[in-house]
C-alpha cells in the first residue's frame, strides 16, 4: 500500500482521536483520573502514539494493534481492558487506516462524523445510584439530621433484639462485622 500523505495522516489522526474519544473504557479512565493528574494529556498522547505506530509499522494485524493499545492502557492508566471492547477499537482503527491507504477519504470522514455525533449524544459516566433515602434527603434540604434519628437511646436494644427478647426468640449470634463494614451472616452449624 502507498504511504500516507500529510493531509491523509491528519485525517487518520482525526479518525484515531474520534475512535478513542468514543471508547467508554478510555473515557472512564480519564474521567476518574486512572492516569493520575495528567490523564487527559495521556489520552491525547495515545492518539499520537497509535497513529505513529501505524505509520512506522507495515501491514499491522488487528491482534498487534490490540496488544499495543492494551499495553498503553496498562502502562498509562493502570487499566486492564477485559470488557470485550478492545478488539472492536483495534478493528475500527485498522479499518480506517486501510481506507486512508486506499484513498477512500470520504468514507473515513463519514465515519468520523458518525463517531463525533455518537460522542455528543452522551459519554459513558459512572455515577453512584441514589437510594430512596438519598432522594428524599435532596427534597428536604432544610431539615436537620436530628429529625432522622431514632427516638430511643443509641446504646439501647435494637427493635429486632427487643422483639426477640419479648417473644423469647434466640438472638442471631452468628453475625460478624467485617473490617469493611459489611455484616457477615453465617449458617448455624
Amino acid at each position: 500500500m502507498a504511504p500516507l500523505t500529510s493531509s491523509t495522516r491528519e485525517l487518520f489522526s482525526a479518525a484515531v482521536r474520534a475512535v478513542l474519544d468514543t471508547w467508554p473504557v478510555l473515557q472512564i479512565a480519564v474521567d476518574n483520573g486512572f492516569g493520575g493528574a495528567y490523564s487527559q494529556q495521556k489520552a491525547e498522547w495515545m492518539v499520537d502514539a497509535l497513529q505513529q505506530y501505524f505509520i512506522e509499522n507495515d501491514d499491522l494485524q488487528q491482534d498487534e494493534v490490540e496488544d499495543f493499545i492494551s499495553e498503553l492502557m496498562n502502562n498509562e492508566f493502570d487499566t486492564v481492558v477485559d470488557d470485550g471492547s478492545l478488539p472492536q477499537v483495534a478493528q475500527k482503527v485498522c479499518e480506517m487506516f486501510q481506507q486512508c491507504q486506499q484513498d477512500r477519504l470520504k468514507e473515513v470522514r463519514e465515519q468520523i462524523n458518525q463517531l463525533i455525533q455518537k460522542k455528543s449524544a452522551g459519554r459513558a459516566k459512572v455515577t453512584p445510584a441514589k437510594t430512596p433515602a438519598a432522594a428524599d434527603d435532596d427534597d428536604d434540604e432544610g431539615e436537620d439530621e436530628e429529625a432522622m434519628e431514632c427516638d430511643g437511646p443509641a446504646d439501647g436494644p435494637s427493635v429486632n433484639s427487643a422483639a426477640a427478647q419479648e417473644h423469647h426468640l434466640p438472638q442471631p449470634a452468628n453475625r460478624e462485622e467485617e473490617d469493611d463494614g459489611w455484616t457477615v451472616v453465617r449458617k448455624k452449624k
